[in-house]
């Protein structure tokens, strides 16, 4: 018997502003879609992550961002968040640690919680100015959704968890994932917010157009962080 087909997926991240915008654009317009949609978590491995990765024959694609991109990114940004009525604050990355975050949603999916988890984490990061790379924090935020907390705050501990972790990190490699939000349908595959619609398109979805976004006048640049991040193209993918 021939294996079912894969759900329609989307990879997501944390570290990103336009996979948050992304999340808030799907679940305040198309919400049965997103029910649908397996969603797949893309983060920047630590060492044991890509050591772990690489031994399994996977590898993560890094390409560090230019300053000039991370000014026009957050200008960008607050156009994008501006329109939606949104109101963002910068992340202080100085160190960051992404397991914690996208590990313990391997947890809150295991428990059912996962799109809860993914909508509590990205209003705290870029919201609430909150440290998603801190333990501590992340037990609070999985608890307020009915996570266990001790189980999301230790995931990156658990042998089970940091397994789970690496199978997600080889479905970037094969699925030939390079930056978020990403969108895939059977061989159709889709990069960036700007890319919503012709998702939908393909999964039959679509319908009639939904309300546009209001635009709103362009708003300055503010001064580029210093943080570590990677760069994946154009300002609609990873930022």
């Amino acid at each position: 018997m021939a294996p079912a087909p894969r759900r329609p997926r989307i990879y997501f991240s944390f570290r990103s502003p336009y996979s948050w915008l992304a999340f808030h654009d799907l679940t305040t317009r198309r919400p049965h879609v997103v029910d649908a949609l397996e969603w797949r978590p893309f983060w920047e491995p630590d060492a044991h992550s890509e050591r772990l990765l690489a031994e399994a024959g996977g590898r993560f694609p890094y390409t560090p961002m230019s300053r000039e991109k991370h000014l026009y990114m957050l200008g960008d940004v607050r156009r994008l968040t501006a329109r939606r009525g949104l109101t963002v604050t910068w992340p202080q990355d100085v160190e960051p640690w992404w397991e914690a975050s996208h590990l313990a949603y391997v947890v809150a999916a295991a428990e059912g919680r996962g799109l809860a988890f993914i909508d509590r984490v990205y209003r705290a990061r870029w919201q609430e100015n909150l440290d998603i790379s801190d333990r501590a924090t992340i037990g609070r935020l999985a608890a307020d959704v009915g996570v266990d907390p001790a189980a999301a705050e230790k995931a990156s501990d658990d042998d089970h968890v940091r397994a789970e972790g690496v199978r997600a990190l080889l479905d970037i490699h094969r699925d030939d994932v390079f930056g978020v939000p990403f969108f895939i349908h059977r061989r159709q595959k889709f990069w960036g917010i700007d890319r919503i619609a012709d998702f939908l398109e393909v999964l039959g979805e679509l319908g009639e157009e939904p309300t546009p976004i209001p635009a709103a006048p362009p708003t300055a640049p503010v001064p580029a962080l210093d943080a570590h991040s990677s760069d994946h193209g154009h300002a609609g993918g990873c930022g």
